[in-house]
């Protein structure tokens, strides 16, 4: 009999062992820290944290320039891609009805919103569920703002009302909610804006000092001169005159005065916020694109190094598309737990590349065929992407593939008549008989 030994002199048959292996042991309920008396989670993000502050500051950070063209660049690699429902084994009305909820959704907003999670962590989407005939189905679904919501002990969404503030419990299959590298000890996800929050503080502080120097010594200098014992209200009267000069250039002074402008101090002096700046924004790009290839290594660039920084950004590309197929695909058991619960045949959203057809190697398979080669429909489907009811391999007619004649035959009969006379008087004698005569030679 098989022994499950406890200590080294005890032990219980295996058969009579109690395992509890199917339930949860490890639960914040059962913890020593203060999570343990709270109903709702509080959000560990440390910028938050420090802050004191909601998700609304990194809303607030879409603001800049160049962080909002780094959001819709990622988002772009995703948004560019083609979808499909991939029906597999699943009855073909149902999988027509699932086809036609995905065409009558605003596809593309909705994906842009399921991609918000990877900025904000984790990104609520309500769904809006419409009976149509004997089909309950989503009509509409919208982002909701995620401060609005927190999670429970068990990494629940819960949404804080004003009747609740610690947050309440939703409805099952109400809200979607598209998470960014969720733990266990994290369900609020990753964010991409809290990693970049003091690059942006910096940046903005540093544009800011920039303006200053600019408007205070981007201009030349005016300075105005007056013979010794000028009294201060002639002195004065000469500021204000050259203070006005700088807005009118005209001004009006005694003959023994005299205003010089002197050149502005030299802009070596003000790279220094520019290079801050550039820092920043490359500091940016690496967090949200995984790369900095225009910012970094500009002109001095190779090909090679172009092509590793796409390789990263395919990377983050093929990350974020998967966010986005499992978010619609829960969509899509929901909309069977509704419908058609039992059936274990769903189909399923995936998201890809239409690929270009390389023209160099069709323009090879063209030389080949006229050559003769004959392709197989199994090539073809792998080599272009055909379908097979696609392909209908044409029968081979054989006066096409007969090799044309030379065009300089006829070009030799119809110029050297004389020689063809000549050819055909020698091609008359057999082969004893022209040695013959060549022996005689």
């Amino acid at each position: 009999m098989r022994k499950l030994w406890l200590n080294e002199r005890e032990y219980v048959l295996f058969s009579e062992a109690k395992f509890n292996f199917a339930s949860e042991v490890a639960t914040r309920k059962r913890s020593i820290d203060f999570y343990s008396m709270l109903k709702s989670l509080p959000d560990p993000d440390p910028v938050l944290r420090k802050q004191g502050k909601d998700i609304k500051i990194y809303r607030d950070m879409l603001i800049d320039p160049h962080v909002w063209a780094c959001v819709q660049s990622r988002k772009s690699g995703v948004l560019s891609l083609e979808w499909e429902i991939d029906k597999g084994k699943a009855k073909s009305r149902q999988a027509d009805i699932i086809e036609n909820v995905f065409n009558s959704l605003d596809l593309s907003t909705l994906i842009s919103e399921i991609l918000d999670c990877v900025l904000f962590g984790f990104q609520p989407l309500e769904i809006i569920w419409q009976k149509q005939g004997n089909l309950i189905l989503p009509a509409e679904i919208s982002a909701k703002p995620p401060e609005w919501f927190v999670f429970d002990d068990e990494n629940k969404l819960m949404l804080k009302t004003k009747d609740n503030f610690i947050g309440e419990k939703l409805q099952e299959r109400k809200f979607l909610c598209p998470q960014y590298n969720p733990s266990y000890q994290n369900p609020y996800g990753e964010r991409t804006l809290s990693r970049i929050f003091w690059n942006c503080t910096l940046k903005k502080g540093g544009l800011h000092f920039w303006i200053s120097f600019t408007e205070k010594y981007g201009m030349p200098f005016l300075v105005g001169k007056h013979p010794r014992g000028t009294s201060s209200d002639e002195t004065e009267n000469l500021a204000n005159l050259m203070q006005a000069m700088v807005q009118d250039a005209i001004a009006v002074i005694p003959d023994d005065s005299s205003i010089e402008i002197q050149e502005a101090i030299k802009t070596s002096s003000a790279d220094i916020y520019e290079k801050l700046i550039d820092k920043m924004n490359a500091e940016i790009s690496k967090a949200i694109l995984g790369q900095t290839l225009t910012t970094e290594v500009g002109n001095k660039g190779s090909y090679a190094a172009s092509n590793t920084h796409m390789d990263v950004r395919g990377d983050i590309i093929e990350a974020d598309k998967r966010i986005v197929e499992r978010t619609l695909n829960q969509l899509i058991r929901w909309i069977y737990d509704y419908n058609f619960s039992g059936s274990t045949n769903i189909p399923v959203f995936f998201m890809y590349e239409e690929e270009d057809v390389d023209l160099t190697l069709a323009q090879r398979d063209k030389i080949l065929s006229e050559a003769g080669v004959k392709f197989t429909k199994k090539y073809l489907m792998k080599t272009y992407g055909f379908e097979e009811d696609d392909i209908e391999i044409a029968q081979t007619n054989p006066e096409q593939n007969s090799k044309p004649e030379p065009a300089f035959k006829e070009f030799k009969e119809s110029q050297f008549p004389d020689q063809q006379a000549i050819d055909e008087f020698i091609n008359s004698f057999s082969d004893e008989e022209l040695q013959a005569q060549a022996d005689t030679i």
